[in-house]
């Protein structure tokens, strides 16, 4: 039986491919809906906790970075972590003054929150709105998904050393090893294909695609193991049930939003 990861792929990765090519405004609304989502799930991991997220801030906080990356193209950025800031740091202090306990607490979930769904996030939009940014974002996320099968397979053949046995006690450093080798050799045909179609120059280097995956395969299973990290917290299955059976949005995104911010400081290396 393949993992759940797999199964869920099959049906959010057609409808984020779609959005991907499509881009623009649509691309910029459906990756906010995702992660607005995420952040309400963020929320119900840290009252599984016993502390309390203020979720409006955390959402403005979401929209604020995505905001940055959409209409001001990543300009103001100090502004905006400025006034992220001062908005959890002033609802920190009323949720003391009512009695909240835990309030200090609930600054450092929220602040936290805004920059990991919200800075991290945005780069979905960042990667896309680059020069043949459609064609880097499908090196990227194919790229993470593939090291995430590729690890699957290669953890269930040859899988014995436990990779993060408290975490996530599926991943053994086999996996680990089986994802950076989808991942390179999956990096660097993604290129070769979007050469052939226009998505990325024909002039593109193949070693960029087969650097892209092996950065992306050694790298983005943090975003698995932080999301795990959480989930053992508040001991829970799960970050959500939005696709029943097989979790909830973090769930999904822990390593895509990884993948997005890996590639766009990645394609911006290569330029220089």
């Amino acid at each position: 039986m393949l993992s759940q990861r797999v199964k869920a792929a099959a049906i959010f990765v057609p409808l984020l491919l779609i959005m991907i090519y499509i881009g623009g405004w649509a691309f910029s609304v459906f990756i906010t809906i995702i992660l607005l989502l995420a952040a309400i799930e963020y929320t119900r991991l840290f009252f599984h906790m016993g502390y309390r997220s203020s979720l409006p801030i955390l959402i403005a906080g979401v929209l604020l970075f995505i905001l940055q990356r959409w209409i001001w193209n990543g300009k103001h950025l100090d502004i905006f972590v400025s006034a992220i800031i001062f908005l959890t740091a002033v609802t920190a202090l009323i949720e003391y003054e009512l009695g909240i306990k835990k309030a200090a607490v609930g600054f450092a979930v929220t602040l936290a929150g805004s920059l990991y769904l919200g800075w991290v996030g945005s780069f979905f939009i960042a990667l896309r709105a680059l020069p043949f940014g459609l064609g880097w974002m499908l090196t990227a996320l194919p790229a993470t998904w593939l090291v995430d099968n590729g690890a699957y397979f290669f953890g269930r053949w040859f899988g014995k050393a436990k990779m993060a046995p408290n975490l996530s006690p599926g991943k053994t450093w086999a996996g680990f090893i089986g994802g950076i080798l989808s991942g390179t050799l999956s990096g660097l045909l993604l290129v070769l294909l979007w050469r052939a179609v226009g998505f990325l120059p024909t002039d593109t280097p193949i070693w960029q695609g087969a650097v892209m995956g092996l950065v992306v395969a050694v790298l983005t299973p943090v975003g698995d193991l932080i999301i795990s990290l959480l989930k053992r917290t508040a001991d829970v299955k799960d970050t959500g049930n939005l696709i029943p059976g097989h979790g909830g949005v973090l769930d999904r995104i822990d390593t895509w939003i990884w993948g997005a911010m890996l590639g766009y400081y990645l394609v911006r290396i290569f330029s220089l």
